[in-house]
């Protein structure tokens, strides 16, 4: 049997945080489905079509990743719906920094009590990228400053569009 992770997140835009936590979690399950929030309910930089985009060109262009292992999908629903549908037990959050813990321990509390037969994987992104928030790139790149040790290529070049 196929052991599925879905990956919930806005990835407005993707950044190598976001990258560390899938190749790390391709080490320990078959397949990661990156699934990129439609939900309106914040205030985005790219569209939920751009952004599922961009995450696919940094992930199997850019950075060549096998996508067999790793599919990119849309949702508007709560993410424990989102597990029935790829039959997953598993939901995988990245981790920061301490100040990240909280909210994730109240959201993998939540999510469990709405399926108890789902579990809440926290991975934590390799030391020079935790710092990196999808926010702060955006500020970088917004003030005219080099963020090519935070995203791949093709994220930047999108970002770049975004802000001319």
């Amino acid at each position: 049997m196929k052991n599925n992770a879905i990956y919930p997140g806005t990835f407005d835009p993707i950044t190598y945080g976001h990258i560390d936590v899938i190749k790390k979690a391709l080490k320990i399950v078959d397949t990661v489905i990156v699934a990129i929030s439609d939900i309106n309910n914040k205030n985005y930089l790219f569209d939920s079509d751009e952004r599922i985009e961009i995450v696919k060109k940094a992930l199997y262009k850019d950075l060549k990743l096998n996508k067999n292992k790793i599919k990119v999908v849309k949702f508007n629903a709560l993410t424990t719906n989102l597990c029935k549908k790829y039959k997953s037990n598993i939901i995988l959050r990245g981790l920061r920094a301490v100040s990240d813990f909280e909210y994730e321990f109240q959201l993998a509390g939540m999510n469990r009590k709405l399926n108890n037969n789902i579990e809440t994987i926290f991975l934590m992104s390799n030391v020079e990228n935790q710092i990196i928030s999808s926010n702060f790139v955006k500020e970088i790149i917004s003030l005219g400053g080099d963020i090519k040790k935070f995203t791949t290529k093709s994220t930047i070049k999108a970002l770049k569009l975004k802000y001319e």
